[in-house]
């Protein structure tokens, strides 16, 4: 068995402890923004709050007369009128804490984000050639704010919902953040990813972390048209392979994004594809005789098919918010695991370069540092 080429915890060239541990606390607020997001989608809780304040929203309504101008600007929108109509103070109140707060935690983890990032660029402590992609990520989460209020302004006129589109649009989006941030905080731990020398299972690695991403954004058109709240039966659609009801009378392209037995049927129906790839990927990564990728060759396929048990067991439910949300929390813990998977492929053995020993690989490292410090000590 062989070991992969990842060297002790901040020992390689550009890693850094403090600017790892900053990104590991950024990915679990993204973790916790995706988490409450849902949970304002799935309480309905979405359009309680009718304008885009980035900076004024920050302080809710504190006296009475505040909450009931919130309430009438509430009463103006289509979901009030056709489904809400005589909602009480208290009701209006829950949805619109869900949404402030999903909002708050946004807010806060800009600042989260951007005030370490400052420091960390104005010390000269970020490296050079991760500069581009940290503020990538800055403009990623802006963006994200922008796409979140262009996602809920879908749903003030004409609609009683966001547009689904916009909803996988922005779920998605979160997604890309949080693995990018994932992925950058393990080259801050262990140094750059190689480049030209990659395993050969890395591709079937990468496709596989994409699979899961397009899996997730399937869901997201399901929880958008409340779809997995019919044909709560499995392992058909009350005993039948298609249900009858798919196209829902619209043009077949159509039906693929906006009738709810398609999102449903597709979604499921992606979802085991996803576990025969995640077997072969399994197998892939278990031949490859890698100590660590043999690792997620056994936890990989395990969060596979917990999840969709998972999933199994909140359709039967009717999508009941407690098993919702860990269905979803199942989805990130399944995405961050594909994509660790990924970034370990990169340095596992599989090119000529990687043939050489680990020892010699070290010895040479060791015999550059050393270099490196007595030329730095003449210098001086």
């Amino acid at each position: 068995m062989t070991s992969t080429a990842i060297p002790a915890p901040f020992t390689a060239p550009e890693t850094d402890r403090a600017m790892f541990w900053w990104l590991i606390v950024v990915a679990a607020f993204v973790c916790s923004m995706i988490l409450v997001g849902g949970a304002t989608r799935l309480t309905d809780s979405g359009l309680s709050i009718v304008e885009w304040r980035p900076v004024t929203g920050a302080i809710p309504p504190l006296t009475q007369q505040g909450w009931e101008q919130e309430l009438e600007k509430y009463r103006q929108i289509p979901e009030y009128q056709e489904q809400n109509r005589g909602m009480s103070m208290a009701e209006f109140q829950f949805i619109y804490w869900w949404e402030w707060g999903h909002r708050q935690l946004g807010r806060v983890l800009g600042l989260v984000y951007f005030l370490p990032f400052v420091f960390f660029l104005w010390s000269g402590r970020a490296p050079r050639r991760l500069r581009p992609r940290l503020w990538i990520l800055f403009g990623l989460g802006g963006l994200q704010g922008a796409i979140g209020w262009w996602m809920v302004s879908s749903g003030l006129v004409d609609r009683l919902d966001v547009s689904q589109y916009r909803l996988a649009t922005h779920l998605t989006m979160a997604f890309i953040i949080l693995g990018l941030t994932l992925w950058t905080a393990l080259e801050l731990r262990y140094g750059p990813t190689r480049t030209r020398h990659r395993s050969r299972v890395f591709p079937w690695a990468a496709a596989f972390w994409g699979a899961v991403l397009f899996q997730i954004a399937l869901g997201a058109f399901v929880a958008g048209l409340d779809a997995g709240r019919i044909h709560t039966t499995w392992p058909g659609f009350q005993g039948r392979l298609i249900p009858d009801d798919y196209l829902m009378g619209l043009p077949f392209w159509q039906a693929l994004f906006e009738s709810r037995p398609a999102v449903q049927l597709q979604h499921r129906w992606f979802g085991y594809a996803l576990v025969i790839a995640g077997a072969v990927l399994s197998v892939a990564l278990w031949r490859s005789r890698d100590g660590v990728l043999r690792r997620y060759a056994l936890l990989m396929p395990a969060a596979l098919l917990a999840q969709v048990a998972l999933g199994i067991v909140t359709l039967l439910a009717a999508a009941p918010l407690s098993l919702s949300l860990l269905h979803q929390g199942g989805a990130v813990a399944l995405f961050m695991i594909a994509g660790a998977a990924a970034w370990t492929a990169t340095r596992a053995p599989g090119a000529p370069a990687d043939d050489q020993p680990v020892g010699a690989t070290t010895a040479r490292a060791t015999t550059s540092r050393a270099t490196s410090f007595t030329d730095s000590s003449a210098r001086s």
